[in-house]
């Protein structure tokens, strides 16, 4: 028998791994010492060995399938996938998506073949995230997705398009860049299989949400010259640090290759979409009715919500927050003095000139000015603020008539100026801290920023906690004393009610028949959101099913998990230790969220980050 001090390093590590391991109590630790009998000691030695042995099979597994799956999407998004450019785009025909879903199916396996009791402590996080990330990627295989690449909101051209606006540096990326245009008409034709290969079995998004949408490919195909089309946008302000002659020879290389690829593709896709996909796609709007309809809407909702919910359940759960929130917003109204109903108010809130910006710059102004005014305050609400700064700029005209309102992400924020009558003002601040900081642009970077977590955590969105997180933050606004008007309060709560409307709609579409004007009256008579938007909106959801529920779930589960923190900790509770550990994890399942702060609880609410 050995007894050693507690306070001695050695002795501390011992009794964690030995409480890690379940092989000793806190009964067992008495006086500031620990009683260590010498089979305990080759128990806790052997649950190191099996946790090191179990960690590192997992680690294994995850490096070669991220490894692979950078080299996989390489050219999709160069941003995210690996350290140099692709000259190429990735392959999306029939052949290689069974590959992906043998790859997978593999994995699957190989994960759980880990005992994952065996695991540390931070490996069991990793794992469950990893796993639920490989699972949802697996069903997508599984229901082809790849057969469907696009909805109302994206595509892949648009994509593409908006990549095609990013700023290159080197010669080395204007040449990968040129030699993606090159590979268009390859890339664009196996996508082109797939979505016929879709409209075959009646797996497409519903015509309704297609109208116009071919708007983005006419756009390129037929630019007037090649200097006009906006995948010579790179080319048109190039970097000092490229000699001027190499410069005109990268020019001239992007002019040949948008001329014998980019635009044949567009305009081989145009024809594709005008004569048969767009006449044939299914008339039908709900996502149950495609084939395998309920599992693959089911499948959608774990997806986008990370949670094991029914659409009955999240319908109810929609329509008890609609009318919590109803009542809040009537309060509102009265604090505004404004004499009339509820469906007066909204109408006023609509047509009123004094809500809307008379110019686009005006637009953007005021979204800087609400940015700026966030900066100021920033240092209250969190211990922890991001290096990466962003950019406000307006949605490109291209895409604008069926963009949202506002998207945010790394380095950007983007505005929609298109149809200024449908931009209230009074919601811009709500907008502002949801796609800026502290949302999507202040989330992100930090998230990359973590290097000692894996990429697979760094690097992938998982929206039930992306959106949920951008939802608080136009919550958290109230507090932060961001909205200076009853007007701007209830465009906050017309957009919590927008977001909570959502999870009675994508069901109501999805699961219970809902026809689209149904859908658009839904949100017309709840809240102020123009009409032009609401329609833009609806068709969203329609042609992207489960993706709107994953906003309100997700701020209902960190509000869930804020106020949990705070009673039990009292006194102790420090909400930028709360925002910080919360924004530390990356981008997680919610029940990983909801795990992380019991830990933040137990271990006194202290900052996730080490002391200065």
């Amino acid at each position: 028998m050995y007894r050693l001090p507690l306070r001695r390093l050695a002795t501390r590590l011992l009794v964690g791994t030995a409480l890690c391991a379940g092989v000793l109590t806190l009964d067992q630790i008495t006086g500031g010492q620990v009683t260590v009998t010498a089979p305990i000691i080759g128990v806790a030695h052997a649950a190191t060995a099996a946790a090191g042995k179990a960690d590192a099979q997992f680690k294994a597994i995850y490096t070669k399938e991220w490894k692979w799956r950078q080299e996989e999407f390489k050219g999709e998004d160069d941003e995210d996938s690996s350290d140099t450019a692709a000259n190429r785009l990735p392959k999306v025909d029939a052949a290689t998506q069974e590959k992906r879903l043998k790859v997978w199916e593999g994995v699957i396996k190989e994960l759980d073949a880990i005992p994952q009791a065996d695991l540390s402590p931070e490996a069991k996080v990793n794992y469950g995230i990893y796993r639920d990330q490989v699972a949802v990627l697996l069903a997508s295989q599984k229901f082809k997705d790849y057969e469907k690449p696009l909805n109302a909101d994206s595509s892949f051209w648009s994509n593409m398009a908006g990549g095609a606006r990013r700023t290159l540096h080197t010669v080395a990326e204007y040449k990968a860049f040129i030699g993606q245009m090159n590979d268009m008409p390859r890339y664009f034709n196996e996508q082109i299989v797939n979505m016929r290969a879709g409209l075959k079995r009646g797996f497409t998004p519903p015509k309704v949400t297609l109208a116009g949408r071919d708007s983005g490919i006419v756009n390129v195909a037929e630019a007037k010259t090649p200097e006009d089309n906006v995948y010579y946008t790179p080319f048109k302000t190039m970097p000092d640090t490229i000699p001027a002659a190499t410069h005109a020879e990268l020019r001239a290389a992007a002019v040949a290759a948008i001329t014998k690829s980019v635009v044949p593709a567009h305009q081989a896709l145009l024809k594709f979409m005008r004569e048969e996909y767009i006449p044939g796609a299914r008339t039908e709007l709900a996502a149950e009715s495609l084939p395998d309809g309920k599992a693959y809407y089911q499948s959608k909702i774990k997806e986008f919500a990370t949670v094991d919910l029914t659409a009955d359940q999240i319908h109810k759960i929609g329509l008890e927050e609609v009318a919590k929130i109803h009542a809040q917003m009537l309060d509102v109204m009265k604090q505004a003095n404004f004499q009339g109903d509820f469906p007066a108010f909204l109408k006023f809130l609509r047509t009123d000139p004094q809500f809307y910006a008379k110019t686009p710059e005006e637009l953007l102004m005021r979204a800087a000015w609400i940015a700026k005014k966030f900066d100021g305050k920033a240092d209250q609400y969190f211990g922890y603020l991001p290096r990466q700064r962003f950019a406000i700029i307006p949605v490109p005209a291209d895409i604008a008539p069926f963009y949202t309102s506002g998207r945010g992400g790394p380095g950007v924020y983007l505005v929609n100026t298109y149809d200024l009558p449908s931009r209230g003002l009074y919601a811009l601040p709500a907008l502002t801290l949801h796609e800026s900081a502290p949302g999507h642009a202040f989330q992100m970077p930090i998230a990359a920023e973590q290097k000692d977590q894996p990429e697979f955590r760094q690097k992938v969105y998982i929206s039930a906690y992306g959106e949920g997180w951008a939802l608080y933050c136009e919550k958290l606004g109230d507090e932060m004393g961001m909205y200076e008007t009853p007007y701007e309060r209830f465009g906050m709560l017309s957009y919590q009610m927008w977001r909570a409307a959502r999870l009675v709609v994508d069901t109501g579409i999805h699961s219970k028949g809902w026809t689209r004007e149904q859908a658009q009256q839904y949100l017309h008579d709840n809240t102020a959101l123009a009409d032009h938007e609401i329609e833009t909106e609806v068709d969203r959801y329609i042609a992207w099913p489960g993706q709107a529920l994953s906003y309100y779930l997700g701020e209902m589960a960190i509000l869930k998990a804020r106020a949990k923190a705070e009673k039990a900790l009292g006194e102790k509770f420090d909400l930028r230790n709360f925002h910080d550990t919360v924004l530390k994890l990356g981008s997680v399942p919610l029940p990983v969220l909801e795990a992380r702060i019991d830990r933040f609880i137990a271990e006194g609410g202290k900052s996730p980050y080490p002391a200065q």
